[in-house]
């Protein structure tokens, strides 16, 4: 019998059972933002979500041994002391995003902005002026811009490069990536960089050059020449004997390139050598680039993380446990020793009158330690490193962001699915920025000195700020943690001038104060910065929550001394004028408000926790519906039908912005 000769009746009968069939198939739940709890005891399954919400909890590191001194002097200069950095702008800590993941946390296209992401860089813009953002990584080496994409997507990824060690995916692109750009800088002053294709030197695909400097204008400040040269051997881009010398013919390939191309405006931007390590900066100094090239630069740059975990994400190179790795983090001497090797690169910088960018970095490699990039311990270490990066006089330093399957995000927008009941994850990295924005401040004339204090403890780092000559703001670390006893707190007793430095007491009468506290350094979420916090997984809109507490410490003019107490795990941001804290302070608070839906209905809400113990069906009895607002024919109909739960929607954050640009 032909199926069109079924009676109707039949076929809903077939349907039916066909359907009942189905639901009672097994149903797997993932908690993104933590294992469920349940009775059964015993060892916890592996975790196998998106390592962006990996609830791992390491052990803090042991207290030291012998423990520092909890009571210490700082003496300060109240002139520029000797030592200090070369003037650095509040814009100094930026970002770094990997080009694959632009759609997920830029915007949808350049009419469709994430507002969330609109909302933290409004925060820094408001306390720093500007924000620099580099848009590439491994991916810029083999994007290609085409004219259009299916389904009027900007960005798609194409899976057919089998040998990257990395599973990178080559791109193709729209430029309308870059026209989304332009609207995000004409909306919280964005600066950009960006990378030219250079996987192939007998074709650049100079098109990213060409439409950047004609859509962004100013606010495209450089182009990367090559993501890690150094690693194109191992990464199968070059011979097994590509060296610095061919990195140097390469460049020079590129540079003709440019200045033959009537459509590129400004040839004179490029950015090299982008190291990764393995290459040390003085086998490219010494090849002459920086001078060959000296007019064609805009900068030089390399990247650099501590260590990597690259045997747990792809199985390559040499295991680091998470456990043992903590404690290299939870010290200065971790800063110290990443920026030792770039001291002399900093002075090859200002020879040739160009500033030293660290174009990527972050906690490790290969998407970072769960447990470590994500708890509080990172946003001190990322801080510290940042005011190193400083004094250690580069110019701009960009934490790296890779999408949701990474532990060391600065910021990551909730999976598509769920975006519609769930918000961004604010790691500890953007507090580091946050911060950092009020360190250096908008002033744009900040000059760093790491001060050594307590007989150059690597638990308790401090750092001065001086502006226009002025001895304006401190920043203290306490790098200890979970001691009970509160014993390794620590009282830095700070003075200004005075009989120390032979100079007239300049020690106030009253300083502010912000503290950036935890209760751990393992802790997740539940970060604050002067009390206000951007929450948990899935909580943050952007903008920070709940009222602001500036404490205010007065000081002992007679004995010329202010005494600043720092918690264990903590630090203290201690301003010395009313002027500095206006510098850094956010005065705009500028927010967006989210204008596009792409469900407007058909969506609901449900807890995580609630869904993973329940069996769909329980408090349903005697009701019945439909999920179509135009019908409701279930209503009223045989018990005896499985119920249905089968609601879904999500949301694009975004703020309506056409292609105006």
């Amino acid at each position: 019998m032909y199926p069109s000769a079924i009676p109707s009746f039949l076929q809903v009968l077939l349907l039916f059972l066909l359907f009942f069939r189905t639901a009672e198939a097994n149903v797997t739940v993932y908690d993104y933002a933590g294992p469920v709890t349940t009775s059964v005891s015993g060892v916890q399954p592996a975790y196998t979500g998106l390592q962006a919400y990996n609830p791992i909890v390491l052990n803090a590191p042991p207290l030291p041994t012998p423990s520092p001194a909890n009571t210490f002097n700082i003496n300060l200069r109240a002139a520029p002391p000797p030592g200090l950095s070369i003037k650095i702008n509040g814009s100094f800590f930026g970002f770094s995003i990997e080009f694959s993941v632009l759609n997920q946390v830029l915007g949808y296209n350049s009419s469709v902005l994430m507002v969330p992401f609109l909302n933290l860089m409004a925060n820094i813009r408001d306390r720093a002026g500007a924000i620099h953002i580099r848009v590439g990584g491994n991916t810029q080496e083999t994007a290609s811009m085409v004219d259009s994409l299916p389904n009027g997507e900007i960005l798609s990824k194409d899976n057919s490069d089998t040998n990257n060690p990395t599973k990178t995916p080559p791109l193709v692109f729209t430029d309308d990536v870059i026209y989304m750009m332009a609207n995000i800088s004409a909306l919280v002053n964005v600066y950009w960089f960006m990378g030219i294709p250079f996987n192939d030197t007998s074709d650049f695909r100079l098109q990213i050059a060409e439409k950047g400097q004609a859509i962004l204008g100013p606010y495209l400040v450089g182009l990367q020449v090559g993501n890690e040269p150094d690693l194109y051997a191992k990464h199968f881009r070059r011979p097994a004997n590509y060296s610095p010398a061919g990195y140097f013919s390469d460049f020079g390939l590129l540079v003709n390139a440019v200045k033959a191309d009537p459509l590129i405006t400004n040839p004179n931007m490029l950015i090299g050598p982008n190291l990764a390590g393995t290459w040390t900066p003085e086998m490219i100094w010494d090849t002459g680039f920086q001078n060959t090239y000296q007019s064609e630069l805009s900068a030089l740059a390399v990247e650099r993380y501590p260590t990597d975990n690259c045997f747990s994400r792809y199985g390559y190179g040499v295991f680091h446990d998470a456990q043992q790795e903590f404690a290299n983090y939870m010290t200065h001497a971790s800063a110290q020793n990443i920026l030792k090797s770039y001291l002399n690169s900093s002075t090859v910088a200002q020879s040739v009158n160009k500033p030293l960018l660290m174009f990527e970095t972050n906690s490790a490699s290969c998407g970072g330690f769960p447990g470590i990039a994500d708890a509080f311990g990172a946003a001190l270490w990322g801080l510290d490193y940042a005011l190193q990066l400083a004094y250690s006089n580069f110019s701009i330093a960009m934490f790296h962001s890779s999408g949701q399957n990474v532990s060391y995000q600065p910021f990551t927008p909730a999976p598509t699915a769920q975006s519609f009941f769930h918000q961004w994850t604010i790691g500890p990295i953007y507090y580091a920025a946050l911060i950092a924005a009020e360190v250096i401040s908008s002033s744009n004339n900040a000059q760093v000195i790491d001060l050594l204090p307590n007989n150059a403890s690597p638990s308790s780092p401090a750092y001065a700020i001086y502006e226009n000559g002025n001895m304006v703001r401190v920043a203290l670390f306490n790098y200890l943690s979970d001691d009970p006893t509160g014993n390794s707190a620590y009282t830095a007793t700070i003075s200004v001038g005075g009989s120390a430095t032979g100079e007239q007491n300049e020690t106030p009468a009253s300083v502010k104060v912000k503290y950036l506290l935890a209760d751990s350094v393992t802790t997740k979420g539940n970060i604050t910065w002067a009390n206000q916090t951007f929450g948990g997984y899935f909580a943050s809109d952007g903008r920070l929550q709940g009222d602001e507490v500036i404490e205010t410490v007065n000081c002992d003019t007679n004995a010329n001394t202010c005494q600043i107490k720092v918690p264990a795990p903590g630090f203290a941001l201690v301003f010395f004028t009313d002027n500095a804290l206006g510098e850094s302070e956010n005065t705009a608070q500028q927010t967006f408000a989210t204008t596009v839906q792409t469900r407007t209905r058909n969506t609901a809400t449900i807890n995580l926790d609630t869904l993973a113990t329940s069996n769909g069906g329980r408090g349903m009895t005697d009701r019945m519906g439909s999920t179509s607002p135009e019908s409701n024919l279930a209503r009223g109909k045989s018990q005896a039908l499985p119920s249905l739960l089968a609601l879904a929607g999500f949301i694009w954050g975004g703020l309506t912005i056409r292609r105006m640009l």
